[in-house]
């Protein structure tokens, strides 16, 4: 619950002078630099975060791969890291009131959304790895070589990972890679995006309260061109997880050649959303308006364009813009906001920057469409017709409450299919029907890496990543812990008796 006292707590942690979590001890950066932190609800500056460069990477390099090869956590067992991600995600849970205030000030989004969603799914994911330690296995294998063989694989921990998390869902995307890894028997270093440092910091304190030895976890805030770059090319850091531009995405693959490192990437998406006829039109559209709408759009799989059957276009549309119309714009710490601001001045100018483009291509402003004339970063959920995949606001991430709508007119799978893949992204896939024929058809021709039907959201189980430009590899479920590690094969020739 948002109390006054509470509120008082975030505001005191956001006004401390923060430092980098290398080894045991917060330590200023080398340099002695900081950056300011901007509440995209007001503008103002309301924190500051120490500013890590290259010497601080090395630094937390250096401690990561002291604890990965020496000392407690290269001797820990499998149920002793177990215990101590279930001890985080209760830490967590006791404290998750006061993370997501930190949070909602550092992006904006709506508390109750902040604590009900992302600070919950990030508790969920803890728990989730937590049972990875004792069940990562190899296979014992039959070989057909001479003689008598024994052979086997183990999976080992990839080494030091870095992790880059972007500002969007800052809370929930440092938990989504630091869990695995940890579950691994990884040590890291993670870098928060510079635009949202807070809650990384404080899981920072909850990790150390948990136990971890120190050098498992080390965090450095800091800028993307600086920190970030330094570590993906850093020689002592065996993978990177990155999540974020698809520009930084090919920079870090680049980046990354100087010693082969393993490289996870989630890079955003431009999702369709399919209606047909014959689904719950009410459910559909409801579920349309909050997959674009929530969090004000900046969510990489945000379902941005929305194709519905001719044949009820009108009314679906219609439900959506009236749903936006409907939306309360605010500060996240009033509770009654629907939808906070966007995160930043560059970024509002960059989604107003968009409608404005797709005005003179041709699109309709349905609803919304303007900055709201506030402090603060803020606009008007937007619904636009009349767009083709010959736009640029239908065919590229926007990142802003921004929805394309589309007809179709046939039933020609095949014809819908090309045209939800029509974009270099493929991260996923919504699809709203009854006739489960054709949502098995549809679903088996879409260039997505998750396809949804008649619901949307994240399961820790489920994989999540994309095909195309949407980036490499898979997130959550065994898939996302097996990323942060190395399969070794051992054959033994058994001596002859």
């Amino acid at each position: 619950m948002l109390t006054d006292a509470l509120l008082r707590r975030a505001r005191a942690f956001a006004a401390e002078r923060h430092g980098l979590l290398i080894g045991k001890d917060w330590q200023p950066a080398a340099s002695g630099r900081r950056f300011d932190v901007e509440d995209p609800a007001t503008g103002a500056v309301f924190a500051s975060a120490a500013r890590a460069e290259r010497a601080d990477v090395d630094r937390a390099v250096t401690a990561a791969r002291g604890a990965l090869e020496t000392g407690a956590w290269a001797e820990m067992k499998p149920a002793e890291r177990s215990r101590l991600l279930w001890r985080l995600a209760a830490l967590l849970e006791r404290d998750a009131d006061l993370i997501s205030l930190i949070e909602t000030l550092d992006i904006g989004k709506p508390f109750a959304q902040m604590r009900g969603l992302d600070t919950a799914f990030a508790i969920e994911l803890f728990e989730y790895n937590a049972g990875w330690p004792t069940r990562l296995a190899g296979d014992s294998l039959p070989l057909s070589n001479p003689g008598d063989w024994h052979a086997y694989t183990v999976r080992e921990p990839i080494g030091v990972v870095g992790l880059i998390v972007p500002w969007n869902a800052p809370l929930m995307m440092a938990a989504a890679k630091l869990a695995p890894a940890l579950a691994a028997g990884c040590t890291v270093v993670l870098k928060p995006a510079e635009q949202s440092p807070l809650s990384a910091l404080y899981l920072g304190r909850l990790v150390q309260e948990a136990g971890f030895p120190p050098g498992a976890v080390n965090i450095l805030t800091g800028f993307g061109a600086e920190a970030g770059a330094a570590m993906a090319e850093h020689i002592g850091i065996d993978k990177i997880s990155f999540t974020g531009s698809a520009a930084t995405g090919r920079r870090i693959t680049l980046a990354a050649l100087g010693n082969f490192k393993r490289v996870t990437l989630e890079l955003g998406g431009k999702t369709p959303v399919m209606i047909f006829p014959d689904a719950d039109l009410d459910k559909a559209a409801s579920a349309a308006a909050r997959s674009i709408f929530a969090n004000t759009g900046q969510v990489c799989n945000a379902g941005a364009r929305l194709y519905v059957h001719r044949t009820v276009f009108d009314r679906v549309v219609e439900a959506v813009a009236a749903r936006a119309q409907s939306l309360r714009v605010g500060s996240g710490l009033d509770p009654e906001t629907d939808m906070g601001p966007v995160i930043s001045a560059a970024q509002l100018d960059r989604v107003t920057g968009y409608v404005a483009t797709g005005r003179n291509e041709g699109a309709e402003v349905l609803t919304g469409g303007a900055r709201l004339d506030r402090p603060g970063h803020f606009i008007a959920p937007t619904v636009l017709t009349g767009t083709s995949l010959d736009m640029r606001v239908a065919r590229e991430e926007i990142f802003g409450p921004v929805l394309c709508a589309m007809p179709f007119g046939d039933d020609d799978l095949s014809r819908i299919a090309a045209e939800a893949n029509g974009t270099q992204y493929g991260l996923g896939a919504q699809i709203w029907t009854r006739d489960l024929g054709i949502a098995h058809r549809l679903a088996a021709r879409l260039k997505a890496g998750t396809v949804r039907v008649n619901g949307s959201g994240l399961d820790p189980a489920l994989p999540f990543g994309g095909f195309k430009a949407s980036g490499w590899g898979r997130e959550y479920g065994r898939e996302g812990v097996e990323a942060y590690t190395e399969l070794k094969s051992v054959a033994m020739a058994l001596p002859e008796v």
